[in-house]
């Protein structure tokens, strides 16, 4: 098992709001939470995560991401930066914007992503688990 990984919006959302989780991706955060291994939030997924907090699509908001955060040490957020666009555009399968930002971030961290969607899960460029 590898010792970090980065998240998409909707596990890192799963999470917060204590729904159904793979019990592979629940191990994998109750590991973080427990300080045993790293999960990196890419700054996008805090983009999406307020955005549909806004919208009164989801439950959490980006106070809550920010206690949690703050309660477990290893759950990393990482900012976006130039290098990590430069990744996003190279990602030339997935289409969207804000899944390139949040994979081009796990694929210059040189992360395995957890997410479920299946346009990222296909993707030839980015490493997944689910």
């Amino acid at each position: 098992m590898n010792n970090s990984y980065a998240t998409d919006t909707m596990a890192l959302i799963l999470r917060l709001e204590k729904r159904k989780l793979s019990s592979k991706i629940k191990v994998l955060f109750e590991k973080a939470e427990n300080e045993e291994i790293k999960i990196i939030i890419p700054a996008m997924v805090l983009a999406e995560i307020g955005y549909l907090s806004e919208k009164k699509k989801i439950e959490t908001n980006l106070d809550e991401i920010k206690k949690y955060c703050k309660k477990y040490n290893s759950m990393l957020i990482e900012p976006i930066t130039e290098t990590i666009i430069e990744k996003a555009f190279e990602i030339k399968d997935i289409p969207e914007l804000h899944d390139r930002i949040i994979a081009g971030t796990s694929v210059n961290k040189g992360l395995t992503l957890i997410t479920n969607d299946p346009i990222i899960s296909n993707s030839k460029f980015v490493k997944v688990i689910w």
